[in-house]
């Protein structure tokens, strides 16, 4: 059975590797611990086919020491025992430590990382980790302080071309066929940066053609593919990033950024409950009291999707998106809510003032409850001073006005009420 393209071209040194420069580039710190025939633990982190797996082989053919590999999920506790015991056995003394590669290590539940811990931090193993997902969310953290941490990039477009021009002239199958490569637009956008993925597609596109002479163009790579293989993950870090690019889309006050976010959203099945919620969530963090219809047009944008569904429902979102980008914009209420959050954790369960307080019984009213409370209705303006914070905290200020118009309209009726209380300094 013949290997799939993509392992066939699965580098065997650092000189054939392609892309991580800033890793293993010459003088990169991976490199000079590579190259000094030591290294220490580490876990490496980025998207799918970047080449996480290929280094792990690379150091542990240029190491030669011995390689064991686990996948996070097909494995479990008794299998991490079984290898760290193996290659406690396996090894001499002053030899390198074995390698013990688990991928996917983020898939690991707690008690299956905790069993990794004696051994890596013994010596026992040298563990490199690879993963999709965040670390710091993922892995746990007396695993991730023995481990040194490496961030793997998307490979740049000239990586690609570099992978698709060896592809050609160097696989043993492909470079015996006539292959003209006249586009590459198609290739590149649709591998999104994921070498294994730009090969994938490479030998479908070829396998697809199945002539003499194989022209490579942009429509033919559309046509054979059928659909737009987004990478966008649901559950994955880019979905993260993505929405995380969205919502300071609209805080930046950039519609089309904002539009253009939300596009890849709905391109990648993202559900649109979750679109609705950060929209109504942005509203509330970011436009505030600056425009207080923003919210209240999040919250119907949210009631239409869930009514009239896909791919309808995609109106009332972006009618949305672009009303909150470029509304005027203000966090005061959500500092505010901060700031008092703050205080309290600092100062506890202040009193409340006896006057504030309700006196529904006699013996209430006879130790001071409500004593002296003015009714603001009962006033010009319905408004009269007097104290609403507990004793100790009469001089706090915790909601600052942003003057955008709507705003300075609120900051200036507390002026009139509240007078140099409220003049921010």
């Amino acid at each position: 059975m013949t290997e799939p393209l993509a392992e066939r071209l699965r580098p065997k040194t650092l000189d054939d590797y392609i892309g991580q420069k800033h890793l293993v580039g010459e003088g990169a710190v991976l490199r000079k611990m590579i190259d000094a025939g030591r290294i220490s633990s580490f876990i490496l982190w980025g998207p799918p086919g970047v080449g996480k797996t290929t280094l792990a082989q690379i150091i542990a053919n240029k190491l030669e020491t011995p390689f064991f590999t686990l996948s996070a999920v097909t494995s479990g506790v008794k299998d991490v025992r079984d290898v760290i015991e193996r290659a406690q056995k396996g090894r001499f003394f002053n030899e390198a430590s074995p390698i013990l590669f688990i991928d996917e290590i983020h898939r690991f539940s707690k008690s299956q990382q905790d069993s990794l811990l004696g051994a890596v931090e013994k010596g026992i193993v040298t563990l490199i980790g690879a993963t999709t997902e965040n670390p710091s969310f993922e892995v746990i953290r007396p695993l991730l302080s023995r481990c040194q941490l490496y961030v793997l990039k998307s490979l740049e477009k000239s990586d690609l071309e570099e992978l698709l021009q060896r592809a050609l002239t160097k696989d043993i199958y492909l470079r015996e066929k006539n292959i003209e490569l006249q586009e590459t637009g198609a290739l590149m956008r649709f591998s999104g940066g994921d070498a294994r993925k730009l090969l994938n597609i490479l030998e479908l596109v070829v396998e697809t053609a199945g002539s003499e002479t194989i022209v490579i163009t942009d429509s033919f790579v559309e046509q054979c593919l059928q659909q737009n293989p987004l990478a966008y993950d649901k559950d994955g870090e880019m979905h993260y990033d993505i929405i995380s690019a969205f919502i300071k889309s609209i805080r930046g006050s950039d519609p089309d950024a904002a539009l253009y976010w939300m596009a890849r959203m709905i391109e990648g099945g993202e559900a649109p409950e979750f679109i609705a919620r950060r929209l109504v969530i942005s509203a509330a963090e970011d436009i505030g009291l600056a425009n207080p219809n923003a919210l209240l047009l999040a919250n119907a944008a949210f009631d239409a999707v869930m009514k009239i569904g896909w791919p309808e429902g995609r109106i009332p979102l972006a009618e949305c998106a672009v009303y909150l980008a470029t509304s005027p914009k203000s966090n005061s209420a959500y500092m505010g809510i901060n700031d008092a959050l703050g205080l309290v954790k600092q100062t506890g369960n202040q009193p409340v003032p006896l006057h504030l307080r309700n006196a529904p019984t006699t013996l209430m009213k006879d130790l001071g409850y409500s004593d002296g409370y003015r009714y603001p209705h009962d006033f010009p303006g319905n408004f009269t001073p007097q104290q609403y914070m507990p004793d100790a905290l009469q001089q706090e200020r915790l909601w600052h006005a942003q003057h955008s118009p709507s705003e300075q309209k609120l900051y200036e009726r507390m002026i009139q009420c509240w007078g140099k209380r409220f003049e921010d300094k």
